[in-house]
């Protein structure tokens, strides 16, 4: 059982690496830091509501690294499947806003299939004990 904590605790600090790089890079992106810097990014205008919109996104992952040492099985399970399936959606959605960066493709490929790789190990976790045979 703990080895399935430490795995997903390892995916969710990996997802999140990827999603920080990503965004350093765009901020590198001088087209992008650009449009960060007058507040409007390929016509989304970066309100406080869309910025805690964002915070309570990045949060999932960043939580998930704790809840999945700390929560019990069956909670973990389902708080796990949750958050990848809320990130994979998320991340898939965003390939279609804005202006496409290979950059961005190459994490968002790799964000995708660590969700859906969480989201698959969590859903074939057992939770229940299984009967001793007699």
């Amino acid at each position: 059982m703990n080895d399935k904590k430490a795995l997903l605790s390892t995916l969710w600090i990996f997802v999140t690496l990827n999603y920080l790089y990503c965004d350093l890079i765009g901020l590198m992106d001088a087209r992008l830091l650009r449009q960060y810097l007058t507040g409007t990014v390929d016509g989304l205008e970066l309100t406080p509501t869309f910025l805690f919109a964002a915070a309570v996104l990045m949060e999932i992952p960043i939580a998930m690294v704790l809840l999945s040492r700390i929560l019990a099985p069956k909670p973990n399970r389902w708080a796990n499947m949750l958050g990848a399936a809320i990130k994979t959606v998320v991340m898939v959605l965003t390939l279609f806003i804005g202006t496409f960066t290979m950059y961005y493709l190459f994490f968002a490929v790799i964000e995708i299939a660590a969700t859906i790789f969480i989201f698959i190990y969590a859903l074939q976790w057992k939770t229940t004990k299984t009967p001793l045979a007699a």
